[in-house]
């Protein structure tokens, strides 16, 4: 599991507008969001969220990633329906087991694993700034916003 002040695992990631970015080593502030499945109603309201912002997080000098393990056509199809600015990445499972975001969940009394809701902002040299577990919507992306600002 990944803390703040540690280094990003040194794992590549593809985004849906075609770039790859090193996690390790990105050259510019990563805010790298985990959500756990597309176009559901939270992950929309996220997604679009952080779509609103995009040309904030831009200005301050940050690429903002959502991650899930959905399938690339599955991201396609989410970012054409909503007009979602901002690039997703699909998860083999590599990424989120490296930042401890495959957990056990429960629901209804059914334990199964799935995606932990999480964000990381992560520095231009790979260190993990600042890292938000166990997420709520409301107000998240304005709040990484406000940390990414942060000197």
């Amino acid at each position: 599991m990944i803390e703040e002040g540690q280094r990003a695992p040194a794992l590549g990631v593809t985004t849906t507008d075609g770039a790859s970015v090193d996690l390790a080593a990105p050259g510019k502030k990563i805010v790298l969001y985990f959500y756990p499945k597309d176009d559901t109603s939270g992950c929309t309201k996220e997604a679009q969220d952080f779509t609103a912002l995009a040309d904030e997080f831009a200005a301050a000098g940050a690429k903002v990633i959502g991650v899930s393990r959905d399938s690339e056509k599955s991201h396609e199809k989410f970012i054409g329906k909503y007009e979602l600015k901002v690039p997703l990445a699909t998860d083999d499972g590599a990424i989120s087991e490296a930042f401890g975001t495959w957990v056990e969940k429960s629901m209804y009394g059914r334990k199964y694993m799935g995606m932990e809701r999480a964000t990381f902002l992560i520095g231009a040299d790979g260190t993990v700034i600042r890292a938000w577990r166990k997420v709520k919507v409301p107000g998240h992306a304005a709040a990484v916003l406000e940390a990414v600002r942060e000197p």
